[in-house]
C-alpha cells in the first residue's frame, strides 16, 4: 500500500477544519506534501518532510478545539451514567 502524502495532508487539514481558520498555511502544506510526493531524492524528500511537519505542527496548534471528548471526559461521563443508574434503583 502506497501512502500519498498530498492525500494524507488533505484528510488530516479537512478534519482540522484547516481550510477555513488557516487558509495559507493549509494551501502552504498541501503544496510541500505535492512537492514531497514529486520527488525521489532522500535529501530532498528530508528538508521538506521536516518544514512539512512544522508546518503541520503550527497547523494543529491554531485547529479550534474539537467538540469529541477525551478519555477523561468519557470516564466522567460513565461515573455520572453510573450515578443516574444508581439513584434510578
Amino acid at each position: 500500500m502506497i501512502i500519498v502524502a498530498a492525500d494524507a495532508i488533505r484528510a488530516e487539514l479537512d478534519d482540522l477544519n484547516a481550510h477555513s481558520t488557516t487558509p495559507g498555511l493549509a494551501a502552504l502544506a498541501i503544496e510541500l506534501a505535492e512537492a514531497f510526493d514529486a520527488t525521489d531524492a532522500p535529501t530532498s524528500r528530508a528538508v521538506v518532510a521536516r518544514e512539512l511537519n512544522a508546518l503541520m505542527k503550527t497547523v494543529r496548534a491554531l485547529a479550534p478545539v474539537g467538540e469529541e471528548g477525551d478519555a477523561v471526559d468519557d470516564l466522567t461521563d460513565r461515573r455520572e451514567a453510573r450515578k443516574r443508574k444508581q439513584r434510578g434503583a
